[in-house]
């Protein structure tokens, strides 16, 4: 089961894509956590991603895509994935498409969990946090019982920095600009399906696995998918950011946006003449073998047809020969007749003339 998981800042998918893993045991991958562990882990492609954030720059999608790679390649993802985060935009959309495509491992839905603008302003600027514990509350819709302490352990609750009005605003403004595209783009591909995300958490995760299992078939829900080839000691080739894309206002050192990277229109075409020339490769040795053995073959087939040949040429020519000889034995028969009829006179001739002689000398 391949899904990517859709909504604006604030929609709850990312409670209810903890739910989706606990029931079909799938990981979720998550940009933001891909990041931070790279970085943390010291990574070739966290210590390009830090260089980036480092100097105030937007991390790349070759930089994404291969952290995306790398994670999808380990064994708990081989029989699905949530992506969470990723894409962000249609050029980042089409760049994924192509990179699960080689991996044998396409999307097979993509979830929009659908809020309310008025209604994620109040879930963001109404979050707040134990700094103890970490137990969340909203004022709006889920407060604690005395306003400002955690209801668990009594410690301070506290509020994000970028959980205000006028940041909260950009970050939606963002969102309905880049991201909202994708919803049209999933949908020419008839993957897209949405679901309220308003109601209780169960509700929302009911409607969900029930679109799930309507949508994509239970059988390869649960079972595991192809093992997906093993990825190669070189990540694949990205182009580079795309300028004409909007950009975001922060990068993800700051608040979880990736850039808008990859051209995949170029990248389909290079992925495209480079099989082209693999598979060329591939049936060169099949064609010179081919070659080599055709002579050999054409000697083989000649010299099996010899015998047959020689055979044909013999009837053929007793054939011809036995008109010839039919007329040569009539020829002989015939002369020999005549000969002894020559014979046979002449020797009555000479009786004859012995007879005469005789009566002469009378």
């Amino acid at each position: 089961m391949r899904i990517v998981l859709l909504g604006a800042p604030g929609s709850g998918k990312g409670t209810q894509a903890k739910l989706l893993v606990e029931k079909y045991k799938i990981p979720q991958i998550s940009t933001g956590d891909l990041l931070r562990a790279a970085v943390s882990a010291g990574t070739e492609l966290g210590r390009r991603a830090k260089a980036a954030m480092d100097a105030g720059q937007l991390v790349s999608d070759d930089i994404v895509l291969g952290m995306i790679q790398d994670r999808l390649s380990q064994p708990d993802a081989k029989n699905g994935f949530i992506l969470d985060g990723f894409p962000r935009s249609n050029p980042q959309a089409q760049a994924l498409d192509s990179l699960l495509a080689r991996l044998g491992q396409p999307l097979q839905l993509a979830l929009l969990v659908d809020v309310d603008s008025s209604e994620l302003m109040k879930r963001l600027t109404g979050r707040r946090t134990c700094e103890k514990c970490g137990q969340m509350y909203n004022v709006y819709f889920s407060p604690p019982k005395v306003s400002g302490v955690c209801d668990k352990c009594g410690g301070k609750l506290m509020q994000r920095s970028d959980d205000n009005e006028e940041t909260i605003g950009k970050r939606l403004k963002v969102y309905e600009e880049q991201t909202a595209p994708l919803i049209s783009y999933y949908r020419m591909q008839n993957k897209l399906r949405k679901v309220a995300g308003v109601g209780s958490m169960q509700d929302i995760f009911r409607s969900i696995t029930n679109l799930i299992e309507q949508h994509i078939h239970p059988l390869s829900a649960l079972k595991p998918a192809a093992t997906p080839p093993a990825p190669s000691a070189s990540k694949p080739r990205l182009v580079a950011q795309n300028k004409a894309a909007p950009q975001p206002a922060a990068g993800l050192a700051t608040g979880g946006r990736v850039a808008l990277a990859t051209s995949a229109g170029e990248a389909a075409k290079k992925a495209a003449a480079k099989k082209k020339a693999a598979a060329k490769k591939k049936a060169a040795p099949k064609k010179a073998a081919a070659k080599k053995a055709a002579p050999k073959k054409k000697a083989a087939v000649k010299k099996k047809a010899a015998p047959k040949a020689a055979a044909k040429k013999k009837v053929a020519a007793k054939k011809k020969a036995a008109p010839k000889a039919v007329v040569k034995k009539k020829v002989a028969v015939k002369k020999k007749t005549v000969a002894k009829k020559k014979g046979t006179a002449k020797k009555a001739a000479t009786k004859k003339a012995i007879r005469k002689g005789a009566r002469s000398r009378r």
